[in-house]
């Protein structure tokens, strides 16, 4: 099969120490027999990859996961004339190996997964997720957790210990962390500030965040911060952009993508309803909540 250069392209971005997040498109050939250090974990999103792994040839239609595990040869190439694309997240071996402690309480073997390509809806959105995720490091600390649950899901002799809760909630290290990220809403917060205002390493606190709060530190975090924007944004406060800056963004359109995902309209279109709330005459509003 002829490779066809035009049509081939990668893109990548290293989100954290350890971790890589690279999407591709490849219309033939795409890589001869190598081996990473890293984890591999991909989703194929159109047409058919096929490769070489583990001595037999594999292929992975669109909505099905590949995990390749580390310094296994493997190669890379289109499974029909069509070619084929994927999303997929390299990230250290030590970084699941903690996550993997933090999930089940003691240190264990790095995670091995018999099938290499497998159809897991929840670990495709991950990966789907990890693509237009934030840089923002409590943002990776949830990948890599969710990541290192998958690859325990797909052990066989793990699945047991993926979902298991965390077997104690320490109640004051997780009102210091809602503290902590209460006080820092205006800007991006470090997973090591996290750690030494809680004591917890970073995973422990991720699963035992979401299992007492029901979301994620990262997650918890952002909405604080846009709570702050939509304040702001309700008193008429400055401009779009200034607003971004105030409250922890990289510029307005990054605050503009996070407002409208988490309310279902932009923050100009929030603006112009508050605004409009005062040309309303009086008498219509008597009795009514107008609720943020």
């Amino acid at each position: 099969m002829r490779n066809a250069p035009s049509r081939d392209w990668i893109r990548s971005a290293r989100p954290a120490e350890g971790i890589e997040i690279l999407t591709a498109r490849f219309g033939g050939r795409a890589f001869a027999p190598h081996r990473h250090d890293t984890y591999a974990i991909g989703v194929t999103e159109h047409g058919v990859q096929g490769f070489d792994y583990r001595g037999a040839a594999c292929i992975s239609m669109p909505g099905e996961v590949v995990i390749l595990h580390p310094d296994e040869l493997h190669d890379g190439r289109a499974g029909d004339a069509r070619g084929f694309g994927y999303a997929i997240v390299y990230v250290r071996p030590s970084l699941i190996a903690a996550a993997v402690e933090a999930i089940t309480g003691r240190p264990r073997p790095l995670p091995f997964v018999p099938e290499p390509v497998a159809r897991d809806a929840s670990l495709a959105a991950t990966l789907r997720a990890a693509m237009q995720m934030a840089s923002a490091p409590l943002a990776v600390d949830v990948l890599i957790t969710a990541l290192a649950e998958a690859l325990l899901r797909g052990e066989p002799s793990s699945r047991a210990l993926a979902d298991r809760r965390p077997a104690r909630l320490d109640t004051a290290a997780l009102a210091r962390a809602r503290d902590f990220l209460d006080a820092e809403c205006a800007r991006t917060v470090r997973s090591e500030e996290l750690e030494a205002a809680t004591g917890l390493d970073r995973y422990a606190l991720a699963r035992q965040f979401r299992a007492a709060c029901g979301t994620s530190p990262y997650r918890y975090a952002l909405m604080r911060r846009l709570d702050r924007a939509r304040n702001e944004l309700g008193q008429g406060a400055g401009t779009l952009a200034a607003v971004a800056a105030e409250t922890g963004f990289s510029d307005q359109a990054h605050m503009t993508r996070s407002f409208k995902a988490a309310y279902g309209i932009t923050p100009g279109r929030y603006r112009t309803l508050r605004e409009g709330r005062n040309a309303v005459p009086a008498g219509l509003l008597d009795g009514v909540a107008l609720a943020d």
